[in-house]
């Protein structure tokens, strides 16, 4: 376990989604004699007739942490956040694809209501810090400030989601999994007999039925608005369905009859034209970001830096440097090596070696394209 985190009789609140990780978190922060209480929040209305059961945040999930806060013995409570999720997630979400962005929805989840939001009710209930099932890990620098580092198993890894958390935040976060694998922390489960050690990881986004996203825009007043696909060289090549069903990258779904396979490379929503190209169109030598959220200190910064950048959370760390703008927030990401498919509305996240140095959001995507 994190050894950041000692032995104490402190009150530690626990955000329990109903997974084997966030459970473990809880049995083992009580057995290491902790005053653990458990929050479980919920984000969304129609969490109880949805049927996509490998999503998180349903009322299985809140069923399965009550159960376990029973078989722990801690004091359990519900925390209702559906309008606060509606207003900082779901609304921004659907914004930024009706734009032509790709938002990520679990990292303004993280920043805005567990990290802020579930972190003032456990202040508020007199614990001494949120702990949560992150894989990641938070040390302490010389000068006793919180810094951010990747956990030690690599498939597991969320430091990702992670970097825009405001550092004051870090002070009162725990991450008691971010020495652990996947696999250790399943044994764990097992040990303290919990009932779901097997539990399946939830996947796609918890607040979207089933992944059908297009019924998900027209539940929420999103019509489809059909509009052109153009080529790099302006000529029409077919319709699509509606700028926010594609993302930067995207070859499925497209309906074109073309010699080479066609991806998305470029979406103008002004014109609600998508833009697509051979694969190699997709490559771009960087990207101007914004809102960056630096978790080191800004006195040690240079105006250009060196670093590994990471464009999703699937995508490894690669060689980059960085040259701030007008302030810290504003930057521009060239890459050491052309990167694939560099997608505004998506987090980029700066490392040094294990360390999470920051991490903003792509605004424009500098690629190897010329639109004639």
């Amino acid at each position: 376990m994190n050894r950041d985190i000692n032995q104490s009789r402190e009150r530690v609140a626990v955000a329990m989604s109903g997974g084997v990780d966030s459970s473990v978190t809880a049995a083992w922060l009580v057995e290491q004699g902790y005053d653990v209480v458990g929050l479980t929040m919920t984000l969304w209305q129609d969490a109880g007739v949805r049927s996509n059961t490998r999503s998180c945040c349903t009322t299985n999930d809140a069923e399965d942490a009550r159960r376990v806060a029973q078989t722990l013995g801690i004091p359990f409570y519900i925390v209702a956040m559906q309008d606060l999720f509606q207003a900082a997630v779901v609304t921004p979400f659907l914004h930024s694809y009706a734009v032509g962005r790709t938002p990520n929805p679990c990292i303004l989840c993280n920043q805005e209501i567990k990290f802020n939001h579930l972190l003032a009710k456990a202040c508020n209930l007199g614990a001494a810090f949120l702990a949560t099932g992150h894989y990641a890990q938070i040390h302490l620098s010389p000068e006793n400030k919180p810094q951010l580092f990747r956990g030690v198993d690599p498939r597991k890894d969320q430091s990702y989601f992670l970097a825009s958390t405001p550092r004051k935040m870090l002070e009162k976060i725990r991450f008691p999994l971010g020495v652990m694998t996947k696999g250790e922390t399943r044994r764990l489960a097992q040990h303290f007999n919990l009932h779901l050690a097997q539990k399946r990881e939830s996947q796609d986004v918890c607040f979207v039925p089933d992944g059908d996203y297009a019924a998900f825009f027209h539940h929420h007043g999103y019509s489809d608005l059909p509009g052109p696909i153009r080529g790099l060289d302006g000529k029409l090549l077919g319709q699509h369905r509606g700028i926010h069903g594609y993302t930067i990258g995207q070859r499925r779904g497209l309906g074109l009859a073309t010699p080479k396979p066609m991806f998305v490379v470029a979406i103008d929503a002004r014109e609600n034209t998508l833009i697509v190209g051979p694969e190699e169109s997709l490559l771009g030598q960087g990207a101007r970001l914004s809102g960056i959220n630096w978790l080191i200190d800004l006195d040690r910064l240079a105006p250009a830096i060196e670093l590994q950048a990471k464009i999703r959370y699937a995508s490894p760390p690669v060689a980059a440097t960085l040259t701030l703008g007008a302030t810290p927030e504003q930057g521009t990401l060239l890459f050491h090596a052309p990167q694939r498919a560099i997608t505004p509305g998506q987090a980029c996240v700066f490392y040094r070696e294990n360390q999470v140095l920051g991490g903003g959001w792509i605004d424009e995507n500098l690629c190897n394209i010329t639109l004639e």
